[in-house]
């Protein structure tokens, strides 16, 4: 089993307490987003839990309590862009940011520290130059600390056509954008990072960018040094690359504040949040003495193929 920690919130920044007494027990429980009522428990042991996702852009709050997971295998999607907090409104300094995603390298080494700069947006604050200059930036000051950098553009999920009309996003053209991501593939070259895209249908490996799968077979089994059984994700959207996994998350958990997000509704996010409770098998959410949780049967998804060696 692949465990996502997590596409629909922060886990590392505003639930890892949460997290590490899922770890302790032994299980989570979480449900159907479309049904809520439908609720799964799911054991959480070495034995079944091969590899562990983190997806973060703010990993300050989990960093000295990493040691309690020195039993499972895992890695970080770490997103740090330039964006002030007219876009990320409640993330710390991003000086502090790539302090703690050098600081996380040093402890987990680079394989295992994947950074994100997505979703790229383009406004008339937010130009290409001023993308490419952030870009380089932070190339410069993770360099050493990451061999991959995710890119994505943002895509046009439910929020989108008021994220627009507010900030006035627009899109380049097919020759601008082919122009904008070999700079960007020039720019990780210099500092020894491999670009890849998330999810984007456009085929960029003219531009020395490869199509990405973010839960990667190829990096877990490097990672935890043995071959997987493992089938792409047939829930994702239709151009990702990633494999299947259990995402624990729960949308209207985060409070990272980014405009952009599709996993947040800020109407909903105070009433959800109050129900935090970091004893709960269920993230921001009660289980009573009438709810049945059915049991996820799953297992190891490690091949019988000889072991891999790197």
């Amino acid at each position: 089993m692949i465990l996502s920690v997590s596409r629909k919130t922060d886990i590392p920044a505003y639930h890892f307490d949460w997290f590490l007494n899922r770890v302790k027990e032994g299980y989570v429980i979480n449900c159907n987003p479309m049904f809520p009522e439908q609720l799964y428990k799911t054991p959480i042991d070495p034995d079944t839990c091969d590899c562990i996702i983190f997806w973060t852009k703010n990993a300050i709050p989990a960093t000295d309590k990493l040691d309690a997971l020195s039993d499972y295998k895992y890695y970080f999607q770490y997103t740090i862009t330039g964006y002030e907090t007219d876009i990320e409104r409640n993330l710390p300094d991003k000086k502090l940011i790539i302090k703690n995603f050098n600081d996380l390298s040093e402890k987990l080494g680079p394989l295992r520290m994947i950074w994100r700069y997505d979703p790229i947006l383009f406004t008339e604050k937010y130009t290409p130059k001023w993308h490419l200059m952030t870009f380089e930036k932070i190339a410069q000051d993770i360099k050493g600390s990451t061999q991959k950098c995710v890119i994505s553009f943002l895509d046009p999920y439910f929020n989108s056509v008021f994220i627009n009309k507010k900030l006035g996003i627009y899109s380049l053209d097919n020759d601008e954008l082919i122009d904008f991501s070999k700079r960007l593939a020039q720019i990780g070259l210099k500092n020894g990072i491999a670009i890849a895209s998330c999810a984007e249908k456009i085929d960029l490996e003219e531009c020395g960018i490869e199509h990405n799968s973010c839960i990667d077979k190829d990096l877990i089994e490097r990672i935890v040094g043995k071959p997987f059984l493992l089938s792409r994700d047939k829930g994702q959207r239709e151009a990702c690359g990633c494999v299947q996994s259990l995402d624990i998350g729960t949308y209207n958990t985060c409070k990272n504040g980014c405009i952009y997000c599709y996993a947040t509704k800020t109407n909903k996010i105070e009433e959800i949040y109050s129900m935090k409770d970091d004893s709960s098998p269920i993230l921001c959410d009660r289980i009573s003495q009438s709810d049945h949780a059915m049991e996820r049967k799953v297992g190891s998804s490690v091949s019988k193929k000889k072991t891999r060696k790197d």
